[in-house]
């Protein structure tokens, strides 16, 4: 990929949910809600202190994680639909 985010920043790629309800119900385009979880593409080196010293990052490329609902900038990189994200809008890490 030929993009890299700098300092605390992530790429997130959105993961799709079911497009069925628990009862059964299929769900239309125009009713669904953008996910709000997500797979991590890149990161940043990480945030820096005042005095200079770098803050490691809490995430990695690869880790599925859970956003905020309006979180993050959408961009398009590689022809793919992409958020740029602040490390802190992630709210956790799904397992």
């Amino acid at each position: 990929m030929a993009f890299t985010p700098l300092h605390d920043r992530v790429l997130v790629e959105r993961v799709e949910s079911d497009e069925k309800t628990a009862g059964g119900l299929i769900i239309p385009d125009s009713a669904k809600e953008k996910p709000a979880e997500g797979m991590i593409i890149a990161c940043g080196e990480g945030a820096r202190k005042d005095s200079g010293e770098l803050i490691p990052m809490g995430v990695k490329e690869g880790d599925k994680v859970l956003f905020g609902k309006w979180s993050g900038t959408e961009v398009t990189v590689d022809g793919k639909e992409l958020l740029i994200m602040k490390e802190s809008d992630i709210l956790g890490i799904i397992s």
